[in-house]
């Protein structure tokens, strides 16, 4: 993704009768999750006419020398017949994507002396041509608009479909272009306002509510505490039981994003071109890969490296059904991200970092044929096969271990336990309390603690401590275990409106911790 500042060098030296003429620009380019900045120079010189582009171009780059071309002459501008040269620098950094067209087409029409680049001053343009000379909408406009507040672009040039996205940043003006011609109407400083656009999305959440459940009391209690600490769950439980109704009826519960959280998430969604919205995103995102996925689509990567799924369900959920079905190799990509909040991904030498504060929630099966207990038809041999796809350390990360048993008959007829609504309404209540006992920090919830700032901020009474010591000593507990567990515990205190963490609190946490995991780190 690119963004660039113009200027043209006075440079009418004459080789024979023929001049050559030079035109720069500063521009960005998406890496990572930001963008850095990147000079754009078009040389056009007396020569057998030719158009190359320099500069680590990736292949749609290679490709915008057609595009650019077409659209030039399609909008009645003169393509130079001569020979043009277009250097992408700094030439080690990767430029991928179509967003170059228009600042390519831009600097050509300069420096064959078609538009006046000074009338820009410090522009800033960005987006895709189409052949006609329409300007189509690029991936990344949000980090290409934060960088070009930092480096006091004066104004940002986009395509009409990223405007309102572009405008997310308080910053100078944002132009919009529907086609390569307005940019004579933006030299003049004459452009149309931002569109209105359709209304955003209620920061309310919505989608499938809590009171669609049945029976699952003791479920539904762990979803809550789930939501109000950010911690990670784990539902077990035969096929058909509700594993997977709960997990989607999470979203359904949990806190609105915080303008930070909202433009982090925007930001995300569009440098890996799945924004859905025209403005800011309000709702926290809810990924349910399938478990055919692989490591790198999980954790990010790929010959220009993407974010993947764990960065995109970054202050939302990520949610692995049919978590046993998973290779073990992408499972056990998660064991670091879960621990760090952030995932570095290393291609060609290069390491880009990630963000990926997401809540885990897996749901699984007991056994292959998923009946458990005494209905199971399967050897002891395939059961200990089955268990083995979940390492102790994968299992150790989650903060909650919840059994999910099929409701009875009277449950199904008693109706629902419980509506989102209310629940909501206790969740945000106990966010609250955490934000304000975090303040200063950069941590919105107690799941997003780490063992040494667990054991500093959350010091609970002598009782509740040698009830924890007592599970710990008998090792069912390991030391993230344990920290684990007084973050739970510290939840349940916060969801009730208390400032000490009681021994009922330590006990129900403890239940969640009911599969012994040994003392695997």
């Amino acid at each position: 993704m690119l963004n660039l500042t113009f200027w043209v060098l006075k440079a009418n030296t004459h080789v024979g009768q023929s001049a050559r003429m030079l035109a720069k620009a500063t521009t960005y380019a998406i890496s990572g999750v930001t963008a850095r900045r990147v000079t754009v120079e078009v040389d056009i010189r007396s020569g057998l006419p030719a158009f190359s582009v320099v500069g680590l171009p990736d292949t749609a780059v290679r490709e915008s020398r057609e595009r650019v071309r077409a659209a030039l002459l399609n909008e009645g501008f003169e393509f130079p017949q001569r020979r043009i040269t277009v250097n992408l620098a700094p030439a080690e950094l990767q430029k991928a994507g179509p967003s170059f067209d228009l600042a390519i087409a831009f600097a050509i029409l300069a420096a064959s002396g078609q538009l006046d680049a000074e009338l820009f001053g410090r522009a800033a343009l960005i987006g895709e041509l189409s052949l006609d000379g329409a300007v189509q909408p690029v991936r990344g406009t949000l980090a290409v608009a934060e960088a070009a507040q930092r480096d006091e672009i004066s104004t940002l040039v986009v395509p009409l479909a990223n405007a309102r996205e572009a405008a997310l940043v308080e910053r100078d003006p944002v132009a919009p272009v529907r086609r390569l011609s307005d940019l004579k109407d933006v030299g003049n400083g004459m452009w149309e306002s931002i569109p209105d656009g359709p209304t955003p999305a209620t920061a309310v959440p919505h989608g499938p509510d809590l009171k669609d459940l049945r029976g699952h009391e003791f479920s539904q209690r762990a979803l809550e505490i789930a939501a109000a600490g950010g911690h990670h769950v784990l539902f077990k439980g035969p096929p058909g039981c509700g594993k997977t109704m709960l997990a989607r009826r999470l979203p359904s519960i949990l806190p609105p994003m915080t303008r930070q959280e909202a433009i982090e998430v925007t930001r995300m969604q569009s440098i890996a071109g799945s924004l859905r919205v025209d403005g800011l995103a309000a709702q926290r995102p809810f990924r349910a890969p399938h478990h055919t996925i692989s490591a790198s689509g999980l954790t990010g990567g790929g010959p220009s490296p993407m974010p993947g799924e764990v960065t995109l369900a970054s202050n939302g959920v990520l949610f692995l059904d049919e978590l046993a079905e998973f290779s073990t190799r992408t499972l056990e990509s998660l064991r670091e991200p879960l621990e760090a909040g952030s995932i570095a991904v290393t291609r060609g030498q290069r390491t880009h970092v990630y963000p990926a504060r997401f809540m885990l929630v897996a749901a699984t099966n007991p056994c292959p044929c998923g009946a458990g207990g005494n209905h199971c038809r399967c050897s002891a041999v395939e059961v200990a096969r089955y268990e083995r796809r979940l390492s102790g350390p994968l299992l150790d990360r989650f903060d909650m271990h919840c059994r999910v048993e099929r409701p009875t008959p009277a449950e199904v007829e008693a109706g629902p336990v419980t509506e989102s609504a209310p629940v909501r309404v206790r969740v945000e209540r106990a966010r609250l309390r955490q934000e304000k006992r975090f303040e200063g920090l950069d941590i919105h919830c107690n799941g997003q603690l780490d063992g040494a700032q667990t054991r500093r901020l959350l010091k609970p009474p002598d009782p509740v401590k040698e009830l924890l010591n007592e599970a710990y000593r008998r090792k069912s507990l390991s030391l993230r275990g344990y920290d684990r567990s007084l973050r739970v515990a510290r939840t349940i205190a916060d969801l009730d409106d208390r400032d000490e963490v009681d021994e009922g609190d330590m006990a129900e946490a403890l239940a969640f911790r009911a599969i012994e995991v040994g003392a695997a780190a």
